[in-house]
């Protein structure tokens, strides 16, 4: 496989339609409010613990505005695109729960480069090469199923089996428009090629899958006995075990290997009123502390620090090496299709 290298766009590509993000950063002015506002993806109730121990210890407000189940990040990633256009960026910090946007982001200058200290023990697959984001506490995607409904041996080995039947008429996934089912489908798109993606988005179609709001609404429809199967994250599987669903997972191979694992990224947003304060929470955010607390909460977030996974006995799951800049250059040709095949 090619190893990608994600090109910086200089200013002067910049200037239409995306001559916000090429402006110097304000200077706050006094009297201003010294908040930190953070666009964050990550499921709230995980997401929220982290923060308020951050306020806590640090004596600082954060303003933090949250996206939708059905939205998952799409939603604040046009935020910022829409609030740097229009020359007034109002978030500091974006903290997602996936990767590819923020590589999007990263590539159209809407983010400012920042290489935290704390973030050197992270290996480099999950460090961008120019400082634009960090990635951590990773989650992967698998297919979820009922043990007591299902013939555990006769489960698909490959995600490209998901479009056979017994499986497709059986199945659902969140919308591929967005969230992490957006970049899983870009994925395809990367390792199959196009033909052979769009043909498996015909299949699903046509085999009559289950599109639900989002990777949480796929797990109840298979918790519901409305479907056998679901793609889904592995938080969504751990979550309901905890509230006492009867639900297993699997990994699959996406055809390198591995499945995806798709890590939450943090970095700092072009143009933001704090970015000095912003930086301390980035530091907070990247650290090993936050990723080990990502780990033991009930999302059971995949720590990508070798060294805090034998701390804590978690195996890492058989990955796909899919590159993540690819995966983030074929969003638009994947979510073309999805719209033209699968959502219509």
């Amino acid at each position: 496989m090619p190893t990608f290298r994600r090109s910086r766009l200089p200013a002067a590509a910049l200037v239409l339609p995306f001559v916000i993000a090429c402006e110097p950063s304000p200077t706050p002015q006094p009297g201003a409010s010294s908040r930190i506002v953070v666009y964050c993806s990550v499921d709230e109730a995980f997401a929220l613990h982290v923060l308020k121990r951050y306020e806590r210890e640090n004596d600082v407000k954060l303003d933090v505005i949250y996206d939708s189940e059905a939205g998952k990040t799409t939603g604040l990633v046009k935020r910022i695109i829409a609030e740097a256009r229009s020359g007034r960026p109002r978030a500091d910090l974006f903290w997602s729960s996936e990767l590819f946007q923020t590589i999007r982001l990263a590539e159209l200058g809407f983010l400012s480069p920042y290489a935290s200290p704390l973030a050197a023990d992270i290996p480099e697959r999950y460090r961008d090469p120019d400082g634009y984001w960090t990635a951590l506490a990773a989650r992967a995607r698998v297919l979820a199923f009922d043990p007591t409904v299902v013939d555990t041996d006769k489960l698909p080995t490959h995600w490209e089996q998901l479009a056979d039947e017994p499986f497709v008429s059986q199945t659902s996934i969140a919308n591929p428009l967005f969230g992490t089912t957006r970049g899983h489908v870009a994925a395809m798109f990367v390792l199959w090629g196009s033909q052979r993606a769009r043909q498996f988005l015909t299949r699903l179609h046509d085999g009559g899958i289950l599109i639900s709001a989002g990777n949480s609404s796929a797990v109840r429809a298979v918790i519901a006995k409305r479907v056998k199967y679901a793609a889904t994250d592995t938080d969504d599987v751990w979550v309901a075990q905890r509230a006492g669903a009867s639900l297993d997972l699997r990994y699959l191979d996406l055809g390198d290997g591995g499945t995806l694992l798709i890590p939450c990224s943090v970095s700092l947003v072009r143009g933001g009123p704090n970015q000095r304060e912003a930086r301390k929470l980035v530091d907070y955010l990247v650290s090993s502390q936050v990723e080990r607390m990502l780990a033991e909460s009930d999302s059971r977030n995949i720590p990508v620090r070798a060294s805090l996974r034998r701390q804590l006995g978690v195996t890492w799951p058989p990955e796909s090496k899919v590159n993540f800049d690819a995966v983030a250059d074929a969003m638009k040709e994947a979510e073309r299709a999805v719209r033209e095949i699968l959502i219509r």
